[in-house]
């Protein structure tokens, strides 16, 4: 089974946990930020793999691109890529307005932070639906253009599946997150064990 065989039942089901995943990512954002965030998920849909480039602001656009393995009985990938203007924001707040145009090691060690709080609070999520203990790996940070940074990815990535989960997110915040920071979670369950997810989100669903 991939992505692509889903029924619109089925579907529903992961958007219903991405749901509830996301509000997980943002109370710990805002424990994290020290303020309140609230988030809002425009859209959830499959994507082609080969289309995440253009998704993400085009293949030139810059970005910040966090990536981490779900580990346990569900294998899979999550990728969280950001706009380099939204990133910058994060850090700006995390980093009391060191958000600028250097990356340096401070910076990269606050990105990945984000992506493992973000990434484990849907897996925690997930994980409540199945009964199944999953967490992230240690996350992986490439900060450049959109191409470069997902080209090996998903060149991997496309042997195991066509389609990926898209998650839009949107966060809102106090200052300086009054400006709305834009973030794209990509679930990419190994179609080995998606059936482990839909089976167990289902029999959740009937309890």
């Amino acid at each position: 089974m991939n992505l692509s065989t889903l029924s619109p039942t089925q579907l529903d089901t992961l958007k219903e946990v991405s749901n509830v995943g996301m509000g997980h990512a943002a109370s710990a954002l805002s424990q994290m930020l020290s303020t309140p965030i609230d988030v809002r998920v425009p859209r959830i849909a499959l994507v082609e793999i080969g289309d995440i480039p253009e998704v993400v602001g085009g293949a030139e656009a810059e970005v910040a691109g966090i990536r981490l393995a779900m580990n346990g009985p569900v294998q899979g990938t999550l990728l969280l890529v950001f706009p380099g203007d939204s990133a910058r924001r994060l850090l700006g707040r995390l980093l009391a307005g060191r958000g600028g145009e250097s990356l340096d090691e401070l910076a990269v060690s606050a990105l990945k932070e984000v992506g493992n709080i973000l990434a484990s609070a849907y897996l925690v999520a997930l994980g409540g639906f199945l009964g199944l203990p999953l967490l992230p790996s240690v996350p992986q940070l490439a900060w450049d253009m959109a191409g470069a940074v997902l080209d090996e990815i998903l060149c991997e990535l496309g042997a195991a599946g066509e389609q990926a989960l898209l998650i839009e997110t949107e966060f809102h915040g106090e200052v300086p997150l009054s400006e709305v920071v834009r973030g794209h979670f990509l679930i990419l369950p190994d179609p080995a064990t998606l059936q482990v997810i839909l089976s167990g989100a289902a029999g959740v669903r009937k309890a």
